[in-house]
């Protein structure tokens, strides 16, 4: 079969074409034939070699994706051929609290990802979707939209009325300000592009802020919200901006880190400001399976639709991969097949 992987992990342009063996499904297992693959910022992290360890050079990248089941294995009962399905990445993850063990089969990083015509997966990881979610909207869920889930309904409890702020217009910001919207909490957003906030404020954003017009963008926050700040931050800039988030947090405030940006420092210049403000700081990696399916029961009952920058086709995944390092698009990135 035909699939894609990473190589040598030092720049965008390392993706490359190759083939493998047709997987075999062995007992628990289930081999799911990709319609769609979306990518991630860590897509191109792993290409560069700037998401922790480097990769197997063979490995098939891919974290989330839409596909059906073609083959299961023996005792597998919680999926069927023909359904259509997608799968968290820390496939391990099905229930229960966070655990270090999760990492153990991170789909695209320890095992093979979607980026191939057949990928081989634990069929109870699987998640089949209702009829109503459409195959693009599905396959950008697993990883982006999972982790905002997480971060506002599972980790930081968001109801009506809460403001919640997100840092950029990546995949993860933008999940947000739509779950966000969903529990009908206000959404304040910021970039360095006035474009991008134009869109974002399509998209339902109540504030939307240029931290190039405005570097002190925490004041501009507050100005504009009668000094009371975000309720909840989703941190997404790295260790250079959570000063920042400290600061634009209201009393009572929970900031939650996604992701490893990368960054020089970690400055927080009123660090007394955690106890005047009680603030909470929680780092969290993606959801399990259960908080999946509850966050595609809500999208399925709010007829919520994915923004989708521009689709390659499966032989054009390098060019795919590019197009995303250059970060000058808003939306996701999707391969087909």
């Amino acid at each position: 079969m035909k699939a894609f992987q990473i190589g040598e992990q030092h720049s965008t342009n390392t993706l490359s074409a190759t083939t493998r063996p047709e997987p075999i499904a062995g007992p628990g297992e289930a081999i799911i034939a990709p319609r769609l693959v979306s990518l991630i910022s860590r897509d191109i992290q792993i290409l560069t070699g700037t998401y922790g360890p480097l990769q197997d050079p063979k490995r098939v990248p891919g974290t989330e994706g839409v596909g059906d089941v073609i083959a299961v294995g023996e005792g597998v009962t919680e999926v069927s051929v023909g359904d259509r399905v997608v799968c968290g990445h820390f496939a391990n993850w099905r229930e229960g609290p966070f655990s270090a063990n999760i990492f153990s089969h991170d789909i695209g990083i320890t095992h093979d990802g979607w980026l191939a015509e057949k990928i081989l997966l634990p069929a109870a990881s699987l998640i089949r979707l209702p009829d109503n979610i459409p195959d693009q909207d599905a396959a950008v869920l697993a990883s982006a939209g999972l982790t905002a889930w997480n971060a506002l309904v599972e980790t930081s409890n968001i109801k009506a009325g809460d403001l919640v702020l997100c840092l950029g217009t990546g995949g993860v910001s933008l999940a947000a300000l739509k779950v966000a919207k969903m529990h009908g909490a206000r959404v304040a957003i910021t970039s360095s592009s006035d474009e991008k906030l134009s869109v974002a404020r399509e998209l339902g954003a109540d504030i939307t802020i240029n931290y190039k017009q405005y570097p002190d963008w925490p004041a501009e926050l507050m100005k504009q919200t009668n000094n009371q700040g975000a309720d909840i931050i989703v941190e997404t800039g790295g260790q250079d901006t959570l000063g920042h988030s400290v600061a634009a947090a209201a009393v009572n405030g929970r900031i939650v880190i996604i992701g490893v940006t990368p960054g020089q420092n970690s400055p927080i210049p009123n660090y007394i400001s955690f106890i005047t403000k009680n603030i909470t700081i929680k780092g969290i990696a993606n959801g399990s399976r259960a908080m999946f399916v509850n966050y595609i029961n809500a999208l399925a009952a709010n007829d919520s639709t994915a923004l989708i920058s521009k689709t390659f086709d499966f032989d054009d995944a390098p060019e795919a991969y590019r197009f995303q390092a250059a970060a000058k698009h808003i939306g996701k990135v999707l391969i087909k097949f």
